[in-house]
Order: structure tokens, then C-alpha cells, then sequence
């Protein structure tokens, strides 16, 4: 086992905390002006109070725009644990001509910038799809959604897959299990917290993104991300802003935890 002397230990917690700063210095000031007394944004805080908290609160378009993120980011969600098991299950189980292709394939749309893949979804709903006589609307932000949230779900499950011993299913239907019976008694217990935590991912991802949003959300609709860049342009609104930023750290923060904790679950064992 490597062995640190103290300095390097020392050394070491001096790295990981100027980083940890460096990261989360501004999330913690935008935190805290949510508790500003003052209408715009300023440090030091003079004033603390939760008035723009309440303000938030009973705000309907910040209501309706928490709403359709979290349907959003549900849809995209449930088609990504669906196309993504099923595509990491058929990259692990089969070979054949062009697999290497296909994983790449599968996993660009998260490397690609969401400008891109805005424009591409904005240009196939706006001069094939409408013109063709189909209305996507709603559910094309979700399709759009779930391109790169697929890969959360693929990348888990496809990694867990290949760690898992596939003896335990030959076993299985050796003792008179079928198809289906080995599926749900050995191998959906070795790979469901796994799948979770890609589809926690998934939902987490979907929830904050913006720049699809910007070219495929109908006219009228905004998700929360949305309303934000939008209210970015009225510094009247910054601090009703600062609060509605602080709910989505928070709401971020929660899928991603318990995805951590699922995978270290996991890995343990």
C-alpha cells in the first residue's frame, strides 16, 4: 500500500480544498443572496431575510415551470431506462459487425454540444415532422431529452453487465429456471441498483438542461432552467432568480447523492 508522509498529506487537503473553493465559492454566494435583504445581488450581505423565498413560492410561473421540468425530466427518464437497458444488454450479450460503432454511436450525444443537437431536433420537428402533419409539441422536449440521457442509463448498466458472472444464469436455467425466471431471480438483482443510478442520473440531467430546451420547448412552455436565463435579463428579478437557482442545486444534488451512494452500494459488495 502507497504511504504519505504528513507533508504530503497535508499538501494533498490543501489541493483538494482550493479546488472544492474554486468550484463552490460562487454557488455558495448565489446561495446565500437568496437570503438577501436587497433586491439585487451584492457582498457583503448587509441584511438577511427569506421575503423573496415567500415571493417564489406563490409565484405561478415558477410553479408551472418547476411542473414541467420535473414531467420532462420523468419522460426522458423512463425512455432512457428503457432504450438504455435494452441497447447496454444487447452491446453485452451479442456480438456482432459494427458493435464498437454502435457503443460510440450510443454515447456521442452526451459529447456533443446542446447546441447541436437543439438545432438538429428544432430542424426535424419545424420541416419534416409539422409539415408531415405531426404536432410533437410537448413530447418532442422530452424525445430531445432523452437522446443524452439514455447514455446515463447505458453507461451504469452496460458497465455493471460486464462485471457480472454470466455462470450464475447458466446455473439458474441448469436447475430448471426459464428464460424469464432467471431474469428476475439472478440477474435484475445483480444490475437494478446500477439502473437505478443511471436513471437518477438521467432525471437529474434532463431536470437542469437548458440549451435543448431553448430549441424545442413549444411556445409558452418553460421548465425552470428555462425561466431563469429568461429572468436573467430583468435585474429586478435577481433575487427571486438566486432562490429559484438554490432550489435546483438542491433538487440536483439529491438524484445525484443517491446515485453515488447506489453505485458505492454496489461496488461494495
Amino acid at each position: 500500500m502507497l504511504r504519505f508522509s504528513k507533508a504530503s498529506k497535508a499538501g494533498l487537503i490543501v489541493i483538494v480544498g482550493i479546488v472544492l473553493l474554486f468550484m463552490y465559492a460562487p454557488l455558495t454566494v448565489l446561495i446565500l443572496n437568496a437570503f438577501n435583504e436587497r433586491q439585487v445581488s451584492s457582498w457583503p450581505i448587509e441584511e438577511f431575510s427569506l421575503k423573496w423565498w415567500a415571493i417564489a413560492f406563490e409565484s405561478e410561473p415558477i410553479r408551472a415551470a418547476l411542473l414541467n421540468s420535473a414531467t420532462v425530466a420523468t419522460g426522458a427518464m423512463l425512455i432512457a431506462m428503457i432504450l438504455g437497458s435494452l441497447v447496454a444488454f444487447a452491446l453485452n450479450r451479442f456480438d456482432f459487425f459494427g458493435k464498437s460503432t454502435v457503443n460510440l454511436l450510443i454515447v456521442l450525444p452526451i459529447a456533443l454540444p446542446g447546441v447541436v443537437t437543439g438545432v438538429a431536433f428544432s430542424n426535424t420537428y419545424s420541416n419534416f415532422l409539422t409539415p408531415a402533419g405531426f404536432q410533437i409539441g410537448y413530447f418532442g422536449m422530452i424525445v430531445a431529452h432523452s437522446t443524452i440521457c439514455i447514455v446515463m442509463v447505458f453507461n451504469n448498466v452496460f458497465a455493471r453487465l460486464k462485471r457480472m458472472n454470466p455462470s450464475l444464469q447458466e446455473a439458474s436455467m441448469d436447475l430448471g429456471q426459464g428464460l424469464w425466471g432467471t431474469f428476475r431471480l439472478v440477474t435484475v438483482p445483480q444490475f437494478r441498483t446500477a439502473f437505478a443510478a443511471g436513471a437518477l442520473l438521467a432525471f437529474a440531467l434532463s431536470f437542469d438542461e437548458v440549451v435543448i430546451t431553448i430549441f424545442t420547448a413549444p411556445p409558452g412552455v418553460d421548465t425552470l432552467p428555462l425561466w431563469i436565463l429568461k429572468e436573467m435579463a430583468r435585474p429586478n428579478q435577481a433575487s427571486v432568480v438566486n432562490v429559484v437557482a438554490t432550489v435546483v442545486i438542491v433538487l440536483s444534488f439529491v438524484p445525484v447523492y443517491v446515485s453515488q451512494r447506489l453505485s458505492r452500494t454496489e461496488n461494495e459488495k
